[in-house]
C-alpha cells in the first residue's frame, strides 16, 4: 500500500500500481484496473448527507479539495403493493434519479472529476448513452475542468439539452455509444483530455460502490436477499459487488453475511450480457443493431463485460431482458402508483424483479431492492 491509502490492481491479471499515478486500462492486458483501498473502521462513517459519509473509504488524499454537488445517500423506500405485483414479500425501490444530475452517473463522475482534477489533467471527455454526459457536464463545471462529450445523435434531446446547458462542448455521431467511444478515443488521443468512459479508469467504479454501502446502512446495516440493477455498461453492478466485499473484508457487516443475488436487467433490443449469461460465456458479444428507447441500456459492447457476468456468477445471480411494451408498462406502473418519477430503465428492472421470481431464482419470502437509475424527466419531450 502507498501512502496514498490506495493502490491499484488489474481485475484480469496480476499488475499492480501505486494509487497516485494517472491510470487508464492495464498496460499488461487492457483490461479494467480497479481501486485495492486501506481498511476503513465502520466508525468513520460520517453524518454527511451524502455519498462523502464514507469518504474515509473514497480515493481522495487528506487535504485535496473535495468537488461535489450533494451527490448520494438518495432514497430507499419500501413499496407493498409493488412486492404483491412482483410476487416476494418486501421490495424496496432505491431512487437515483434523486441525484444533483438526475441519475446515478453523478456518484462516478464525481470521483472521476475529483481524481481527474487533482492530478492536474488538462481535460477530460466521455461517449456516452445521456445521463454520463450530463454527470460529466456538470462535475466538470464545478471543477472548472474543460471537458467535451460524444453521444448518439438518437440521445433524447432534454439530455442533450443538459449536457449543453452545462457548457460541455458536445459532438454527435451517428450510429450507437459504441460508435461514440471510437470518436472519443480518438479525440482523448490527439487532446491529451483524459478519457473517462465506463470502467476505462478506476475511479468511477469508487463512486457508483457507495450505492452498496447505502443499501447496507439504510436497511439497519443488513443485506437484501436479491438486487436488480438495470444494466448498460455494468459500473453500478460491479460498484455495488464491490462494496459488500469491503464491508464484510473490513467489519462493517458479520463475517457470514450472505451477499445478495446481483441480477441484471437490459432491454430486449440490446441484451449482450442476458445472452452472454445464458450462453454460460465470460465475456458478451457485441449486439447487433441494438435498439431501445431506453437509451441508457443502449450498449451494445460494455467493456466491463467480463467483470459483470463475473459477479452475476459469483453471487449465484441472474439476467434477463424486457421488450419495450414490458418497460413501459412497469415505468408507469411505479411513477403511478408511488410517485418515484421512474425513467424507463427503472421500468425494466422492475420487470426483470418478476421475471427473477417467476424463474425461481428467489423465493416469495426474499426481499428484493430494484434500482432506479434515473429521472424519467429526462426522456419526456
Amino acid at each position: 500500500m502507498t501512502d496514498t491509502m490506495w493502490s491499484l490492481y488489474c481485475s484480469a491479471c496480476t499488475y499492480n500500481a501505486p494509487g497516485e499515478r494517472l491510470a487508464s486500462v492495464c498496460p499488461d492486458c487492457s483490461q479494467p484496473l480497479m481501486v485495492r483501498m486501506a481498511p476503513v473502521a465502520r466508525s468513520r462513517v460520517t453524518a454527511d448527507a451524502s455519498m462523502w459519509r464514507y469518504h474515509a473509504a473514497l480515493p481522495l488524499m487528506p487535504g485535496e479539495t473535495r468537488v461535489t454537488l450533494g451527490e448520494g445517500m438518495t432514497p430507499l423506500s419500501e413499496h407493498p403493493h409493488l412486492a404483491s405485483a412482483v410476487g416476494v414479500r418486501r421490495l424496496h425501490i432505491k431512487d437515483e434519479g434523486q441525484n444533483p444530475t438526475a441519475s446515478f452517473k453523478a456518484r462516478g463522475l464525481c470521483m472521476a472529476v475529483n481524481r481527474a482534477k487533482a492530478l492536474g489533467l488538462p481535460g477530460v471527455c466521455v461517449p456516452t448513452a445521456g445521463n454520463a454526459g450530463i454527470a460529466l457536464a456538470a462535475y466538470a463545471a464545478a471543477a472548472g475542468v474543460p471537458v467535451r462529450v460524444y453521444a448518439p445523435a438518437s440521445t433524447p434531446p432534454p439530455i442533450l439539452g443538459s449536457i449543453r446547458a452545462f457548457g460541455a462542448q458536445l459532438e454527435l455521431v451517428d450510429g450507437h455509444i459504441g460508435d461514440a467511444g471510437k470518436a472519443t478515443m480518438a479525440f482523448a488521443k490527439e487532446s491529451g483530455y483524459f478519457n473517462v468512459a465506463t470502467v476505462r479508469e478506476p475511479y468511477r467504479v469508487e463512486g457508483m460502490k457507495t450505492m452498496g454501502y447505502e443499501i447496507a446502512e439504510q436497511l439497519g446495516w443488513r443485506l437484501p436477499d436479491a438486487i436488480v440493477y438495470p444494466t448498460g455498461g455494468g459500473e453500478g453492478t460491479i460498484g455495488i459487488w464491490k462494496a459488500f466485499a469491503e464491508m464484510i473484508e473490513w467489519g462493517w457487516l458479520p463475517a457470514d453475511t450472505k451477499k445478495p443475488k446481483m441480477v441484471v436487467a437490459q432491454a430486449a433490443g440490446c441484451a449482450p450480457l442476458v445472452r452472454a449469461f445464458a450462453a454460460g460465456e465470460d465475456r458478451a458479444t457485441p449486439w447487433e443493431n441494438p435498439s431501445t428507447h431506453a437509451s441508457g441500456l443502449r450498449v451494445p459492447g460494455p467493456f466491463g463485460d467480463r467483470m459483470t457476468l463475473r459477479v452475476l456468477r459469483e453471487s449465484a445471480g441472474g439476467a434477463w431482458a424486457s421488450t419495450e411494451e414490458e418497460i413501459r408498462a412497469d415505468t408507469f406502473l411505479i411513477a403511478s402508483t408511488t410517485g418515484i418519477d421512474a425513467a424507463p430503465e427503472g421500468g425494466c428492472g422492475l420487470n426483470v424483479a418478476r421475471k427473477m421470481v417467476q424463474a425461481g431464482l428467489v423465493s416469495p419470502d426474499a426481499e428484493v431492492v430494484v434500482f432506479n437509475t434515473g429521472s424519467g424527466a429526462s426522456y419526456r419531450w
